[in-house]
């Protein structure tokens, strides 16, 4: 058995502020990865974390993502796939980043997810649509919605998924990256069957992380 990774994540700022207020709920934002560390890991987002006009398809940067939010929240789970699946993924997100540019953000169809209609326009999605479509392509069912009106809520909601991480990105990404970025680091918990692994002081104030233990 294989495993692909969701990660959701909370990011401040005023649209954020619209999108979480819409689905009220704290995670606005959904990334696909290949590893448990999202060191390889794609979304429909930001093409500059702190310009919000211009977005697409984009690898994710962990620590510029960092340097512009230092308060940054990640929620990462674990889906578990065959080995056949992950590839097929693996080579589609290759080579969809090969062909970013031709991607866009579908700011056009944002007033029909509120209004529950599907709606598509070639190579527009957002970043939960994409993904919803994509493991939809694989066998792998998020929601029994049309694509274009899966949410991140969908994504939280998902019942067959594991949390291995919950916290700071800060915390998630660990003492080193964080002080490579250039801010204070956090607290957090690493735990899996062989290594506990423990991060420094919280970032801010009342800041804690959640860390349920991974692998069998």
């Amino acid at each position: 058995m294989e495993h692909i990774y969701i990660a959701m994540v909370d990011t401040p700022g005023i649209f954020a502020a619209v999108i979480r207020g819409f689905l009220k709920q704290r995670y606005i934002h959904v990334v696909i990865g290949l590893d448990a560390g999202l060191q390889e890991a794609y979304s429909f987002g930001r093409r500059n974390p702190r310009i919000p006009f211009f977005a697409g398809f984009e690898r994710e940067d962990k620590e510029k993502i960092l340097r512009a939010f230092p308060t940054a929240a990640y929620r990462v789970c674990e889906l578990a796939c065959s080995r056949e699946q992950k590839e097929e993924i693996r080579e589609r997100l290759r080579q969809d980043y090969k062909k970013r540019l031709r991607y866009h953000y579908a700011v056009p169809g944002l007033p029909f997810i509120a209004l529950g209609c599907p709606f598509y326009l070639k190579n527009q999605y957002t970043c939960s649509s994409y993904i919803a479509r994509l493991l939809e392509e694989h066998q792998i069912r998020i929601s029994e919605k049309h694509f274009s009106l899966v949410t991140p809520k969908d994504f939280y909601l998902y019942p067959y998924q594991r949390v291995v991480f919950e916290g700071s990105l800060a915390g998630f990404m660990g003492a080193g990256a964080v002080a490579a970025a250039g801010v204070e680091a956090a607290a957090g918990t690493w735990k899996d069957k062989d290594r506990e692994r423990r991060m420094p002081k919280p970032y801010g104030t009342g800041a804690s992380e959640r860390v349920v233990a991974y692998g069998s």
